[in-house]
């Protein structure tokens, strides 16, 4: 992991610098982290899948998708992963949870695309019983991260036996020494309206509060992630009450978690834009094992949207937006209709 000098443990980052009015002058050496979060799209292969619902994405089906897209589709994909979180880490990200996957096929020519090559991504994958057929995953550097045990949670919605969504994944291992726990998620859309679809995000909310219990009841202080595309923003009740992610911490109660992404979407920033209105479905949410200033173990310090200028629409109504791969059912050649979300963790370094 990167080290990084750091002047005292708050403050504004900049070259790998922490300003502290406490601690002005004393340098400190720090490894610093990063765990990131992105929705690709439907990152689709060519190929028809009996079990999958990917009739649309064949050269055949209503987009006309074709080796020659899909191998941009990849570019496109690998150039957005290679870029996040490199101002801190010349490594990026360390930890990858991706949504509107096909399958683990499309992730492992994403890992072996030439950008992403040399950082040698392992895939964690599971099929789930989705509708449109898109999965969630983990991607993770092996130098920084260890997998120890892996789980896919269904989620069942109560009097509704016929609703099917995306699985939840759990990952848990050893992170540069440090047993951290990533819950990656997709939870059901606003279809339908955002008021009649919200009991749906709030089973998928409670699921995802069901697997954080577990954990702490093992482990009081463990560090765990909940990241992913929530479809509903920081503020919205499916995070507030069912999953009790608050964006203060000096709000949180004892086992509460700490919404990172909710101090950005006060400020205005979104990862996905719909109608002229800008949402952060895509959430960086932490355990109170990682909130803290002494640093002797890892810590969050900061969180970012990944909006750099070559992921958005350069012209038109939607300029500024998320570039995406597929407006109206016409191929833009784009990017992803959402922006990579990330976390920056550190530990002081031994001297």
């Amino acid at each position: 992991m990167r080290n990084a000098t750091l002047k005292g443990l708050a403050g504004l980052i900049l070259f790998f610098v922490f300003t502290s009015p406490v601690i002005a002058q004393q340098q400190r050496s720090f490894k610093v982290g990063c765990i990131a979060f992105y929705n690709l799209e439907n990152l689709f292969d060519t190929i028809n899948d009996p079990d999958k619902n990917d009739e649309e994405f064949l050269p055949d089906g209503d987009v006309k998708w074709n080796s020659k897209k899909y191998l941009t589709k990849i570019e496109r994909m690998a150039e957005a992963i290679a870029g996040i979180g490199t101002d801190i880490t010349p490594d990026g990200a360390a930890i990858l949870g991706v949504s509107e996957i096909e399958n683990k096929e499309v992730l492992l020519d994403l890992a072996a695309s030439p950008r992403l090559k040399d950082r040698d991504y392992k895939v964690i994958h599971y099929h789930s019983p989705d509708l449109r057929g898109v999965d969630v995953a983990l991607l993770y550097q092996p130098k920084y991260f260890k997998p120890t045990a892996t789980k896919s949670y269904r989620l069942n919605v109560k009097d509704r036996p016929d609703f099917i969504t995306r699985d939840q994944l759990l990952v848990s291992g050893i992170f540069d020494g440090e047993q951290m726990h990533f819950i990656v998620n997709h939870w059901p859309s606003r279809r339908g309206g955002e008021k009649r679809s919200l009991p749906f995000r709030l089973a998928a909310a409670e699921l995802s509060r069901h697997i954080v219990d577990s954990l702490l009841n093992l482990n009081p202080d463990a560090k765990i992630v909940v990241m992913g595309d929530l479809n509903d923003n920081p503020n919205n009740k499916s995070l507030t009450e069912g999953l009790r992610a608050k964006g203060s911490q000096e709000e949180l109660q004892q086992g509460d978690l700490y919404n990172a992404t909710s101090s950005l979407y006060k400020k205005g920033i979104g990862s996905n834009a719909w109608r002229d209105t800008w949402s952060l479905f895509d959430q960086q949410i932490v355990s109170q094992g990682f909130l803290g200033n002494d640093f002797s173990s890892y810590r969050y310090y900061t969180v970012k949207v990944h909006n750099k200028v070559e992921l958005t629409q350069k012209s038109g109504r939607f300029k500024g937006y998320p570039w995406r791969t597929y407006v109206g059912g016409e191929y833009h050649g784009g990017y992803s209709d959402h922006f990579p979300s990330y976390i920056i963790i550190a530990k002081e370094a031994e001297k």
